[in-house]
């Protein structure tokens, strides 16, 4: 008897513990929460040194689930099984069981993201700062720890189908293997890198019907004759380099997005870590969506539709890439023009054609403007933690131009690289935009 009167002691001593449920409290913490976790999940890539085309891939994926958790707080919405290749039907709630579906989709983001990062206690310990947040607010315990297995649940659903994406099979693939042939790619200063990614054109994409779905088409032949066209496009390259403005300059900067740049100073060398091109599209886009206030299903939808084409972007243009793997200018120029000039930005190690900058800024402007509207006026204060200042634009597609000609400003894309890749760029966000349709229909 005594034990009984014990029990129901605790019980109701823990139970007085307990705070109440508080669901104003709650929403508070996940105002912006898609926006935010976005940003935690880029100071994890940017510290463990994804690639572009990697980096692109990590953010997508954690996106989707987080879309596909949210979503069920809106019956109007849709999920993207069926619509995304391979994707198939993702776990519903229990008809039986309470959800804060915020904090599942929060989440489910973080079990999908800290599984494809090195980094993973990071995220980790970022997911157990919020639980406690939400155990100091308030929350019903049964719910807490329904919509913690439904996250999860979701999350691993995800992770399954990132798994057979080819992304583990392309490293058994043979690396790049570097040509005399004076058109084609090697290794640049100063680290003379390996090629990145050479086989990333067999990732599965999430949209596109094939990597060359929407192939850009060759770049112009490689000459050597001054008179030629190619030529005149790597002297172009060279004297924008010479003659540059100091608003030219500071493009070049604003969109570098190099994630690890190197400086030597005699015998030793520094390492800069930064934001990928994707990465700075993200970022726009959780700015413009806390300037919108669309509510957080939303948010999560056109977070989701952004990382998508991002990450499609990659994949188309890594395909040219390594079918034309077309000399860079710096090593042209070095070896017909002047053996002593450099690029404003260090060359990244793969090869020339499409831009990938131009690519990605161009199927992520798209499918903003898609969503958001034309003549969308935003201020970019992405590079702020980089050192550099805020900019402003007066449409997606303004910054996406921009982003382009920085490849040429900065000296380490020829035109056609630039203006082709905007053109592929822009046919993948219309086919992620036409593709992808996040309202359910009427029964």
């Amino acid at each position: 008897m005594r034990n009984i009167i014990g029990c129901i002691v605790l019980f109701l001593f823990f139970s007085a513990c307990q705070k109440p449920h508080n669901e104003e409290g709650l929403n508070a913490i996940f105002e912006n929460a898609i926006q935010k976790y976005n940003r935690k999940l880029t100071d994890v890539i940017v510290t463990d040194i994804f690639t572009p085309p990697v980096a692109s891939r990590i953010y997508a994926y954690p996106n989707i689930a987080a879309y596909e958790t949210i979503r069920f707080m809106d019956t109007t919405k849709r999920s993207l099984a069926g619509q995304l290749n391979g994707l198939e039907s993702v776990p519903n709630p229990n008809k039986g069981k309470t959800y804060y579906y915020p904090l599942a989709s929060i989440v489910a983001f973080t079990t999908v993201g800290e599984s494809l990062v090195y980094d993973f206690e990071k995220i980790e310990a970022q997911r157990n700062n919020l639980l406690a947040e939400v155990k100091e607010m308030g929350i019903d315990e049964t719910i807490y720890q329904n919509s913690l297995e439904l996250g999860k649940k979701i999350g691993q659903h995800i992770l399954a189908w990132a798994n057979e994406d080819g992304y583990k099979r392309r490293t058994a693939l043979p690396r790049y293997s570097v040509s005399d042939d004076p058109g084609r790619w090697r290794p640049t200063p100063p680290d003379y890198m390996e090629a990145i990614e050479p086989h990333w054109n067999t990732i599965r994409p999430f949209v596109l019907d094939s990597a060359g779905q929407f192939d850009p088409g060759l770049p112009t032949k490689f000459e050597l004759d001054e008179d030629s066209k190619f030529f005149q496009e790597a002297r172009e390259v060279y004297q924008t380099v010479l003659k540059l403005s100091p608003e030219q300059l500071e493009i070049a900067k604003f969109w570098d997005c190099n994630p690890n740049i190197s400086t030597t100073k005699g015998h030793v060398m520094y390492f800069q870590q930064q934001i990928s091109p994707g990465g700075h599209w993200i970022h726009i886009t959780a700015q413009v969506l806390e300037q919108e206030q669309k509510g957080i299903v939303n948010d999560a939808a056109i977070m989701t539709q952004t990382s998508i084409a991002i990450a499609d972007a990659f994949i188309s243009c890594w395909d040219q890439k390594y079918k034309s793997s077309l000399t860079r200018p710096e090593t042209f120029i070095n070896n017909y023009i002047d053996q002593d000039w450099e690029p404003i930005l260090q060359t990244p190690a793969f090869p020339e054609h499409t831009s990938g900058h131009s690519v990605a800024s161009s199927a992520a402007a798209t499918v903003l403007t898609g969503l958001l509207g034309e003549n969308y006026s935003f201020s970019d204060a992405t590079e702020v933690p980089y050192g550099l200042p805020v900019r402003k634009y007066n449409s997606f597609f303004e910054a996406s131009e921009e982003a382009a000609i920085s490849r040429l400003y900065g000296g380490i894309h020829y035109k056609p690289a630039i203006e082709l890749g905007v053109a592929q760029g822009k046919n993948i966000g219309a086919y992620v935009l036409e593709k992808i349709n996040f309202t359910a229909a009427k029964e």
